[in-house]
């Protein structure tokens, strides 16, 4: 097997790189500093230089702009945004686009230009009313007439106050997953959005569906788009863990070098060393796993289980190992990496809100040995 990037793929990573080069973390809004939510907006202008570069329209098909690559690209820039704490919805327009591409009608395809362009962005809410259990089963869709009814709740909607379109998944009488896909959200009767903040500050919001009416091509009902989308989510969120991750233990690597004690770097003492070998393993194992879920998906390959169940290994990984990178990182900074002068609580609040993001290890912990049970391997 060969699993070396394509020329598409590197340079889709090395087009996000270029413009991601030019964030500072620093100069990222502190949840420590500022009460309530860090921002009314995502980064507006980093979005924009974002489009400009190609980089949100890379998972839009090219008949409608993009470039038509698949979840490794979108892995790959994410993966710089992680590095950075990018704050923009690139995972849930990126991964949206994706499902739209792939499963969306009529009224899917004419919002994709626009997502390529940069011009429309779309949010997904995948959090169901608790951020716990599928989140399919958080609100219910009912045909009636020519059109559909939504009736539910989602909570933790990331950018609901900013995005031009909201995409949701649902589950008919029959207990079948369908995907809404609602513009100008905002402004429709029986919606209603209270406000929620992050642990990383940001702006989100409790959506509350009551009786709210739906065009039946705003419904998407294809068989497997809702798990697609969710495993293309979940995938997202790991990738943005391994770019943090691999950014703070080269923060550590670099303090540790320079900070001194008795006379000798701390980087030189068997302690530190050993302690940050283990970390450096975590984010290997991280990688090789995102990569692993990210090929079966795009790929379509079959395999002894199924392709989420590598999605769940990447996500037990991704959640588990960003945790110990930042609380390694925090230990050897010392009081350091405490102080809301250093970037290092940002990246500590960051790496929290990823950990728990689409379901704790635990959850995926759960989710894999239900796999294991429905497929048992010979």
């Amino acid at each position: 097997m060969d699993f070396t990037f394509t020329e598409e793929q590197q340079a889709a990573a090395e087009a996000a790189r270029g413009v991601l080069a030019k964030v500072t973390p620093d100069g990222v809004p502190s949840p420590a500093r500022v009460p309530g939510a860090v921002a009314e907006d995502f980064d507006r202008p980093l979005w924009d230089r974002l489009a400009t570069a190609g980089v949100v329209g890379l998972t839009v098909p090219r008949a409608h702009g993009g470039a038509g690559l698949g979840a490794i690209a979108l892995c790959l820039a994410l993966r710089e945004a992680g590095r950075v704490l990018a704050r923009v919805p690139l995972l849930e327009t990126g991964a949206a686009a994706l499902v739209l591409g792939a499963y969306g009608g009529d009224a899917a395809g004419r919002l994709l230009p626009a997502l390529a362009r940069g011009e429309a962005v779309v949010t997904v809410a995948a959090a169901g009313p608790t951020g716990h259990g599928p989140a399919e089963l958080a609100v219910t869709a009912r045909p009636d007439g020519d059109g559909w009814v939504l009736d539910g709740a989602h909570t933790a909607v990331p950018w609901a106050h900013s995005a031009d379109h909201l995409l949701l998944p649902a589950h008919t009488t029959e207990g079948r997953p369908v995907l809404a896909l609602l513009p100008h959200h905002r402004a429709r009767p029986g919606v209603s959005l209270a406000e929620q903040v992050s642990t990383t500050g940001e702006r989100y919001g409790h959506l509350t569906l009551d009786g709210v009416r739906a065009r039946a091509d705003e419904m998407i009902t294809a068989e497997g788009a809702w798990d697609a989308l969710r495993d293309l989510l979940t995938t997202g969120t790991c990738a943005l863990a391994l770019g943090l991750g691999e950014a703070v233990l080269e923060r550590t690597s670099v303090y540790t070098a320079e900070r001194h004690q008795f006379g000798h770097p701390l980087a030189t003492f068997q302690a530190v060393a050993v302690q940050a070998a283990d970390r450096y393993m975590d984010l290997r194992a991280m990688e090789a796993t995102l990569w692993q879920a990210a090929w079966r998906l795009e790929s379509g390959a079959d395999g002894p289980l199924p392709a989420a169940a590598d999605v769940a290994v990447a996500k037990i990984w991704a959640a588990q190992g960003v945790r110990r990178v930042v609380q390694t990182a925090h230990h050897l900074h010392g009081g350091a990496g405490a102080d809301t002068d250093h970037p290092l609580h940002r990246y500590h609040a960051w790496a929290k809100q990823l950990e728990l993001s689409l379901g704790p290890a635990a959850a995926h912990e759960e989710a894999l040995g239900d796999l294991l049970a429905a497929h048992p391997l010979t």
